[in-house]
């Protein structure tokens, strides 16, 4: 099972990825040195938007269409779930 999440960070960005943990993956991004890098100077983040999918490339290739909306899209997305 893999998620696609969206956070939103401290500085009201916003960062989308997929992991096959959202807990742990979260987790790794407020509190290690294991979270993505443009997380590390926006902390704390939170989640907004999570979606389950059965494989990888389903989740890699919702991930990448989402990447390419503008924000406002983006918070249309979270506001509908």
């Amino acid at each position: 099972m893999y998620y696609l999440y969206i956070l939103k960070c401290a500085d009201k960005t916003l960062y989308t990825g997929i992991t096959t943990d959202l807990k742990r993956r979260i987790d790794e991004h407020n509190d290690t040195k294991l979270g993505a890098k443009y997380t590390s100077y926006r902390k704390p983040v939170n989640l907004v938007f999570s979606k389950k999918f059965k494989n990888r490339p389903s989740a890699s290739k919702e991930e990448a269409r989402i990447k390419k909306l503008k924000k406002p899209q983006k918070l249309e997305l979270i506001k509908k779930k």
